[in-house]
């Protein structure tokens, strides 16, 4: 019960900061999709990938993104139907569109390591959007030759559809009675990079051949010039989600505004990682409880 009346008491201090607030900054990891339903594990890996899990041995998508396949067929086959079901497919179980409806009348920018593009199908602004570590749905050549993206859409359903699988009317990825998926791609379906004919790779950020393109750059400098108009305002750092794989990105640098900041106040909400360092401990508040649950209390 007293555990009960705290959460509520949270939930009330973060509707008042955030409804007195000039700005919301909101910092997005992997746990907001998680709350999501962005599983990568259990039954939606055995949905679309007990194939492979058998053959290889894995039992995440993690895990199976980076299996050093034998052909670039299979390795497509394998990233199509993980693009498809992440970036393409609809999952969200209100999530998103709950954040959405909290800040949509606000002043608000969101900093993200997600890569799913779940804020703009729930309706957030593009130009309020900066997914720093890129896109399932953008390729990019893999030297790269050339700082340019290109979205893969079609290419990714394509490959999905070559495997075997169908794509019923609302975008779901379903396999027709009695087929059994490929577990390749035809060559010609692998894509190639248009200027040096190299194969293609997509545009996430995991080493030093990651493309930064126009697209990419302009939402940099969007983030950077919010931040600069409203660092004397009241602003909240929103930090949901966000682990400790890539904490330079967000979650210590809203630690640094929240301390340095006279009208910062800085929110964790984070299943099992919830922290609030100790020098902000009077600017802060850190929620360890389920982002969707939270969400649904503060609408």
């Amino acid at each position: 019960m007293e555990q009960m009346k705290e959460q509520a008491d949270k939930i009330e201090l973060i509707r008042h900061k955030i409804e007195d607030a000039d700005a919301i900054v909101i910092g997005a990891g992997a746990g907001l999709s998680t709350a999501a339903g962005f599983t990568y594990s259990g039954d939606r890996f055995e949905k679309y990938f007990s194939d492979f899990g058998s053959a290889y041995g894995f039992s995440d998508m993690y895990s199976g993104g980076f299996y050093d396949y034998a052909t670039l067929e299979e390795y497509w086959a394998y990233w199509s139907r993980y693009i498809y079901i992440n970036r393409y497919q609809d999952v969200e179980n209100g999530t998103y569109r709950n954040l959405y409806a909290l800040v949509k009348d606000k002043d608000y920018f969101v900093l993200t390591t997600n890569v799913d593009h779940q804020f703009q199908k729930a309706g957030f602004a593009k130009e309020r959007l900066f997914y720093t570590q890129g896109d399932y749905g953008l390729f990019q050549c893999g030297r790269p030759c050339h700082a340019k993206t290109y979205d893969n859409e079609k290419t990714v359903r394509d490959m999905v559809l070559a495997q075997g699988y169908a794509i019923a009317e609302d975008g779901a990825l379903y396999l027709p009675e009695g087929v059994m998926p490929k577990m390749s791609v035809p060559a010609e379906l692998v894509p190639r990079c248009p200027k040096c004919g190299r194969p293609m790779s997509m545009n996430l950020r995991a080493d030093n051949t990651f493309v930064e393109d126009a697209g990419w750059k302009a939402a940099s400098a969007s983030y950077v010039r919010f931040m600069e108009e409203h660092m004397r305002k009241k602003i909240v750092f929103l930090e949901l989600g966000v682990g400790y794989n890539t904490p330079g990105i967000i979650k210590y640098n809203f630690w640094q505004y929240a301390a340095n900041w006279q009208n910062a106040f800085y929110i964790c909400i984070n299943q099992g990682q919830a922290y609030l360092p100790e020098d902000i401990e009077d600017k802060g508040l850190a929620v360890n409880a389920d982002i969707m649950q939270i969400l649904e209390g503060l609408l």
